[in-house]
């Protein structure tokens, strides 16, 4: 596949055309969650949601720019260099949205688990409202490097056009479940991505926490052991909010926060892994320097106490 036939299998390909439907229908179900909330005074961040709408229009107009082109140019050379080539039919295409449901488990979980990926997912995290626009709230760099995750599927035989529709179908299926406004659906909870086992991943409550990494289905976590229920009450946002609005802010504040962490690591072994290491580790000598601080602020107290 050249990348002629590859670009003209997106711009006229049926399943792009109904992808391109699907997305205006959630468009118009986002719309219509903000005006039932205005019109019936439900408690909203106001300002939070005007915020989701600006970071979505920034990453509209890099997609449909610079960075939209950033994957397909990427995965060509994998396309090219494997062997292995499957053709597309009604079953091959059911096999590829597995694989790619599949890839998106292991990338949204590699996501919660390394820092530097952590950085910019962190977005999609950072507001402490749930509802339709947070779907929208996506960092606006991450279509820089996401396209890494797909390279298993390339290689498989499986081209970058089916790769990366599936993907993009998956990630448009999720734009409903950002919602409290549907409740448990029983056993559909149990097979499928819903509100109910997405607000559970979207909380900060310690049971909730690393949960629920699933696009469309709940196998996978049920497989690897991230399955959680929703059984208590869901504390939205980050285990330390930022408390911005400004659109910017919110998708860099990660990424100047690794910056402090590095100008503090003593080697470079340390930087390498405050960078791309698991996010919860820090150098001991943090706790130290931390401690030392406590210490020295309370020996101030005391002086001037006395």
């Amino acid at each position: 596949m050249s990348f002629a036939e590859l670009v003209s299998l997106f711009e006229e390909s049926g399943i792009m055309i109904f992808i391109g439907y699907f997305a205006l229908f959630n468009l118009g179900l986002i719309i219509v969650e903000v005006f039932l909330d205005f019109f019936t005074s439900k408690e909203r961040r106001w300002k939070d949601t005007g915020a989701n709408f600006v970071i979505f229009f920034i990453n509209q107009l890099l997609e449909k720019t610079t960075f939209g082109a950033i994957g397909i140019i990427a995965l060509m050379p994998f396309h090219w260099l494997t062997p292995l080539s499957i053709p597309m039919n009604i079953w091959t295409w059911i096999a590829a949205f597995i694989a790619a449901d599949f890839t998106y488990y292991w990338m949204h979980r590699l996501e919660h688990e390394h820092r530097i990926f952590w950085a910019s997912h962190s977005v999609h995290h950072s507001s402490q409202d749930y509802n339709l626009t947070i779907s929208m709230r996506l960092s606006i760099v991450e279509s820089i490097f996401e396209w890494i995750f797909l390279i298993p599927m390339i290689l498989l035989g499986f081209s970058p056009f089916m790769t990366m529709a599936c993907l993009i179908l998956i990630a448009q299926y999720q734009t409903w479940i950002h919602t409290e406004k549907i409740v448990k659906l029983g056993w559909l909870d149990e097979v499928f991505n819903t509100p109910s086992v997405h607000r559970v991943h979207h909380g900060s409550n310690p049971k909730y926490l690393d949960k629920n990494y699933g696009g469309l289905l709940t196998l996978w976590d049920k497989l690897f052991g991230t399955f959680q229920r929703e059984e208590e009450k869901v504390i939205y946002g980050l285990t330390k909010n930022i408390n911005t609005n400004n659109p910017i802010t919110i998708n860099f504040i990660e990424y100047q926060n690794i910056w402090k962490d590095v100008k503090k690591c003593r080697n470079w072994k340390d930087r390498f892994r405050i960078i791309f290491g698991d996010l919860r580790w820090r150098p001991a000598y943090f706790r130290e320097e931390v401690e030392k601080v406590k210490v020295d602020v309370l020996s101030d107290e005391r002086r001037r106490v006395s």
